[in-house]
């Protein structure tokens, strides 16, 4: 289930904050004002738009919308809940065969779930099921690489084009030496420029990247489950082998969990039948 990711909006207000704060304690109110410069921010917006556009084709700069919502939003797996209906699924595969699994299927919503187990009510053995689904993990990465590619390259950039800002400022600089009244906002231009190219890599393109290089990595971790979920039931492994097959990808904590959750549906079942 993919929900809003608040982390990643908080953080950059927190380290616009914190940078503003840290302007204000040591000048006050005027200093932050100074630090604002509408030149230096069309140097670098600009210079990083102009290399971005250099650099992508029409399609992939199209998609640079989507690839940002990505980093403002999770994706919930309930890694648990995951295993059990593999075991629900296996133990249904045993009693009643897997053509019986068409129907149950009904309320799976994920895809990849959806194409394994049809992969095995189809009969595909399960050494091609597994090509199958890994060719599909493996497209996913490199979709995925080449979406936060553009994210990485603005990192990359960003400081560049703030050095050029700062080249810009100081030939300024050096040109009206003698007039002293110019020195002052030809310094400004050359060195904020320096600090929002920074600023923007260190604090919204490099983390954005990271953040979606994460959600890949965990996207294919929950895959690779479901791989051997949908192997296990398709070669009709014990539903509780299986289950403590999968059980290996659980955390500590998730384990703890589980066995809460399995004790207290013991002791329910127990109190029922007394």
């Amino acid at each position: 289930m993919k929900r809003s990711d608040l982390l990643t909006p908080i953080g950059i207000l927190v380290g616009v904050v914190m940078v503003m704060f840290g302007i204000y304690s040591n000048g006050g109110l005027s200093q932050v004002v100074y630090f604002i410069q509408v030149s230096s921010i069309v140097i670098v917006i600009g210079g990083l738009s102009a290399a971005i556009l250099i650099n992508f084709n029409l399609q992939e700069i199209k998609a640079t919308g989507k690839v940002v919502k990505e980093s403002f939003s999770r994706n919930d797996y309930d890694l648990p809940e995951l295993i059990n209906l593999f075991v629900r699924l296996s133990e249904r595969a045993r009693r009643e065969g897997l053509l019986s699994l068409e129907t149950e299927l009904e309320e799976v919503e994920d895809p990849f779930i959806r194409k394994g187990i049809f992969l095995a009510v189809d009969g595909v053995e399960s050494e091609v099921i597994n090509d199958i689904m890994n060719a599909e993990i493996t497209a996913i990465e490199e979709r995925h690489k080449r979406g936060r590619a553009i994210i990485e390259k603005a990192a990359e950039y960003a400081p560049a084009w703030g050095m050029i800002g700062t080249l810009i400022g100081l030939v300024l600089m050096l040109q009206d030496l003698d007039d002293p009244a110019s020195l002052g906002p030809n310094m400004a231009v050359a060195l904020l420029t320096t600090l929002y190219g920074t600023l923007l890599a260190n604090l919204v393109f490099q983390p954005m990247a990271g953040k979606l290089a994460n959600k890949t990595e965990q996207e294919v971790f929950i895959k690779q489950v479901i791989i051997e979920g949908v192997i296990g039931v398709q070669s009709g492994q014990n539903p509780k082998i299986l289950e403590e097959k999968l059980s290996a990808f659980l955390s500590d904590q998730e384990k703890e969990q589980q066995s809460s959750v399995e004790e207290d549906s013991f002791m329910e079942e127990t109190a029922n039948e007394a």
